[in-house]
Order: C-alpha cells, then structure tokens, then sequence
C-alpha cells in the first residue's frame, strides 16, 4: 500500500470521525491543524552514525538537532514541536534503503540526510514513492540524474565546487601541469567527471588520472605513477579519511606538490588524518570558508559551541541551513506533508549560513563557493 494510498484510506476514516468527535467537543475548543493533528512533527534524520563515515554523521545530526532545538524552545510550528528520529545508514546504500522503508513505515514527513550521495541515491525511490521530501547534504551530480521532485540538496553540487576550483588554479594561478586521484563511489565518480571536464573547458588534460576504490587504504601504487609525472598540483575526489590517507602516503613517498580539492578537504578530520603539516597548503573549494566570515556564521558557531563543546565546520553548517528550509516550508503551509511540502521546499528563499538559496527545478539552490587555503592546520580564505 503506498503512502498515498494510505492517506486516502486515512483521510476517509478520519472523515467518519469527525462526525463523531464533533458531537464530544467542548464548546469553544480549539480545532485541530489543516493536516487534522496536534501532535509532534515527525522529522528523520538519516546519517552514518557508525562506520568510517561517522564523523560526517555526527557534524550532521549536530548542526539539524540545533536548528530544531531552536524551533522548538521558540514554541514550534503551529503550536507543535518536532520530534526528531535519528537512523543509522551506516554510509552503507543497501542499508539506506532499509532505513527509507522503516521511516515511512513510522510516519515521519521529511528526512534530513544523508551526507552520502550513493546512500541518498539508493533511498531516493522509496521516499519518492512514500512522497516524503528529503533534504540531502550530498554533492554528486547524480543526485539531479535521479529526477526526483522530492529530493533537494542543502549545498551545491560538485559542478559548482569544481569549475570555481578549475578557474583558481588554472584561470588565475595558471596551473596546467595536474594530477587526480579519485574513488569510483558516487562522490569520488562525480568529483572526477566535474573537474576533468571543467579542466577541459580551459583545454587542460590530467597528467595522472588515478582511480581507487571505495575502501583502499594503501595508494602506493597510484601514488607512485603520479610522483613520475611531477605534477604541479594533484586533485584529490574522495571523503574525508580516505583523503587524509592519500596526502599522508603522498607525503612520506616524498610528493610535495600541493593537493586540491572540495568539501573533504576542508574538515578538521582530513587534517587530523593527514596531519597539519601535510595539508599545508591545500586548495579548497567550499561554500563555507570559517566560522568567522560573516555575523550569521559567528552566532551559529557560538551556539554550535555552547551545546556540544567544539568548534563547527561546514558539513553542521550545511545541515543546519537545510533544517531551517524545512521548517520554514513546513510553518509557511501549517504542517504540509507530500507534494504539497515538496512544493513548499522548492519555493522557500532563505538566506543561509552557505549563502543564498532558491531552489530549481532539479532540487539544487546554491551554485556558489569561494577558495580558502590551509594554512597552519586551518582553512582561512585565499588571497588574491
């Protein structure tokens, strides 16, 4: 029985409720919502909360909680709170599509999550069938391929972060002479396509094109025929450990070439993995630099800091953004659920911590980012 189904079948009982319930009510007493409930608003977040992905699922459950928290202290939407239902995907797409039946199956509205592309690809058709609007921290391209009218993304997409990365390097730095290393999952497939094809708009071709899988820890091999070709810059597509990994061995095989990259390379996991001194230097392309650019930026990491004690980076950043769309869609329709919230989703304009958004009809609302540089175990904005 499909969701819509379902609600149909619902709405026909509630009907013949009403009759009956009008007969009990108190005089005076107030009705219930347009959706006819008074209850919590069910919200899952799905996220790796195990697994070598954990840490993005943490920075994502953190930065969503917040939001909502907030809401909530303020008295909610239409006088209701929202209740939060947190999933483990385990960065794992067989075991996203399990968690996608059980939140349908429990009655949540909306999802936030999941940072995985490959996972959010793997849900996507169950949540669409279930018509439950998913707002995902993923950045692959093939998350638009999938044409879903339920599914929006909090960021950009890696073509975004890519051509703004090709034309720092090569527009501005003149940098011709480079490398890529990449995974063939989702993410690593969608960095490798955007920037090898932003690389040829400006007729440059990769010196080395290294491919890993999803799950290799050693890159000596890969790494070794990229040291032969004394790249000028090397391009890395991969998540963060796996790519604190990569410059590690890159280092200590004696490669002192720069490295560039996206979103990964801008957390504090990939230079702990790294180590600070191995990312000297880095590129990254990201639609937020630090917690200091802006007073928007500088409140949400005060309140990031005061309720779980550490500093905030972009991935909460990006949760958070994608929390407040929701809820601001969900106040704007007095608790829509469906296509009716789907809707609301994509007319929402909010001015977030990662800039402006206005949603497409792909699902996509931010096509910026700017080029920060790490410096000394930081990522401070580029110079110039």
């Amino acid at each position: 029985m499909t969701r819509r189904y379902r609600r149909t079948f619902a709405a026909s009982l509630l009907a013949i409720g009403v009759v009956f319930a009008g007969a009990c009510s108190a005089p005076g007493e107030e009705a219930a919502g347009e959706d006819g409930n008074t209850g919590p608003i069910k919200i899952a977040i799905a996220n790796a909360q195990s697994g070598q992905l954990s840490s993005l699922g943490a920075w994502e459950l953190k930065g969503a909680k917040l939001a909502i928290e907030e809401w909530n202290k303020n008295g909610g939407i239409s006088g209701r709170q929202i209740e939060i239902g947190v999933f483990d995907s385990q960065g794992d797409p067989t075991v996203g599509t399990n968690v996608a039946r059980k939140i349908a199956s429990e009655g949540y509205i909306a999802m936030l999550g999941t940072a995985e592309s490959a996972v959010t690809i793997a849900m996507a058709p169950i949540l669409r069938q279930e018509e439950i609007p998913n707002i995902t921290s993923g950045q692959s391209p093939g998350l638009i391929a999938v044409k879903s009218p339920f599914l929006f993304l909090n960021g950009p997409t890696s073509l975004t972060y890519d051509e703004t990365l090709a034309e720092h390097v090569v527009g501005k730095r003149g940098i011709k002479n480079i490398a890529l290393i990449t995974n063939n999952g989702s993410y690593g497939k969608g960095e490798h396509d955007a920037f090898t094809k932003s690389l040829a708009g400006r007729s440059v071709t990769p010196v080395a094109d290294q491919i890993v899988t999803t799950d290799q820890k050693d890159f000596s091999a890969a790494l070794t025929n990229i040291r032969q070709r004394n790249p000028q810059l090397i391009f890395v597509g991969a998540e963060e450990v796996q790519s604190g990994l990569i410059v590690k061995q890159a280092r200590d095989l004696g490669i002192t070439a720069p490295f560039a990259g996206a979103a990964p390379q801008g957390t504090p996991v990939f230079i702990d993995t790294a180590g600070a001194s191995n990312t000297e230097g880095t590129i990254v392309s990201t639609p937020y630099l630090s917690n200091e650019v802006s007073e928007a930026s500088r409140a949400f990491a005060a309140a990031y800091l005061a309720a779980y004690g550490e500093p905030a980076e972009m991935h909460g950043a990006k949760a958070y953004d994608g929390a407040q769309i929701l809820l601001t869609a969900l106040k704007n329709t007095n608790v829509a659920t469906g296509k009716d919230l789907a809707d609301a989703i994509r007319a929402v304009k909010h001015q977030g911590l990662l800039g402006s958004f206005a949603y497409d009809e792909t699902g996509v609302g931010i096509f910026a980012t700017s080029i920060g540089t790490i410096t000394a175990g930081k990522l401070v904005p580029t110079q110039g």
